[in-house]
């Protein structure tokens, strides 16, 4: 959820730019099923720009209400939204509204983690209770310490506290450009991950052709620096040559991505893999195995669209451990 927190962050700085208050809202508790999990957050502007949401659009009308009186008072307040009289479907969610005011060092501290990619560690403290109190209130955690989200809030031990963390922003590294890979960028980009896009020297395409992209690296594969290819980190191998994306594949020998996938069938998969023994002989049954191609979930895709959609799912399944299945014939809740 770091990429959510980022667009809050940057909705804030511009509200801030134009005088406007803000308060932060973040679910930090739930009774029963939820659309979404304790600690997702939205930003309210005192002129009503929201930014993000705590749940699917059903909430955030109340959730805006109750935030008037916060920005009146300046005090944090909890609040309950009970779902299962409302809608039907979902529990009680508890959610903290507190005023938003980080200072200039909050700030800075925050665009470096994001810069260097280390990890956050989000910490509210509350009532399990609707209740207004200064006490109420949250802390992020850099590497160089904790900083309070408005200035006068301290910490007081009498209250709950809901704790998580937030790992680098996932990126995606696509080895390409063309059509397919341009779709699979502006995809990739709408759901908050950080998509690089690295293409030979004598591509012709530029970062404008890549909506969403962070950025655009013209490499040979023999430049190609993976130094900075970490566990948040996903590759994919889509140049439809069958030479540059071996190239490419030797240049990620050493790397340890999250993820590595390979455009194309299978037995030009195992063509590839073929080459690279051949190429280098010191390569592990590991590594090998750890290679995903053909890149993709089997959805019945056809177009560039729907490939990428088939290849951002078998993506998340394999970051998050899951076995994709049709969530009807899940057992338990969506979430478990």
């Amino acid at each position: 959820m770091t990429h959510e927190l980022k667009r809050i962050v940057k909705a804030f700085e511009h509200a801030k730019e134009k005088g406007k208050k803000t308060v932060l809202a973040t679910v930090v508790h739930v009774e029963g099923s939820s659309y979404r999990k304790p600690g997702v957050q939205m930003l309210i502007s005192e002129d009503g720009q929201m930014t993000g949401a705590v749940s699917g659009g059903c909430v955030e009308k109340e959730v805006n209400r109750q935030a008037q009186d916060v920005f009146i008072q300046g005090i944090a307040k909890m609040m309950t939204y009970d779902g299962r009289y409302r809608l039907g479907c979902e529990g009680i969610l508890y959610i903290l509204i507190e005023p938003f005011m980080p200072d200039e060092n909050w700030l800075k501290e925050f665009w470096n983690a994001i810069a260097k990619r280390t990890s956050l560690v989000f910490r509210s403290y509350f009532e399990l209770r609707e209740e207004v109190d200064k006490a109420f209130g949250s802390t992020l955690t850099f590497s160089s310490g904790t900083h309070e989200v408005r200035a006068g809030f301290r910490v007081s031990s009498r209250m709950e506290t809901f704790e998580y963390v937030l790992n680098p922003c996932f990126k995606l590294i696509i080895v390409g450009t063309e059509h397919d890979a341009v779709k699979l960028c502006a995809l990739a980009a709408l759901m908050g991950w950080e998509v690089t896009i690295v293409a030979p020297p004598a591509e012709q395409k530029s970062a404008s052709d890549f909506q969403g992209a962070q950025q655009f690296i013209n490499t040979d594969p023999e430049e190609f620096q993976t130094h900075a290819i970490d566990s948040e980190t996903a590759v994919i191998l889509m140049t439809h040559n069958f030479a540059k994306d071996l190239a490419y594949l030797l240049a990620l020998k050493e790397a340890k991505p999250a993820y590595l996938g390979l455009l194309g069938p299978a037995n030009r998969r195992e063509k590839l893999l073929d080459a690279m023994i051949e190429r280098y002989p010191e390569v592990t049954e590991s590594y090998l195995d750890s290679i995903y191609g053909p890149a993709g979930l089997n959805l019945g895709s056809e177009t560039p669209e729907e490939i990428s959609i088939s290849i951002l799912s078998e993506i998340l399944a394999v970051v998050r451990d899951k076995d994709p299945i049709l969530l009807k014939n899940k057992k338990g809740t969506i979430h478990s």
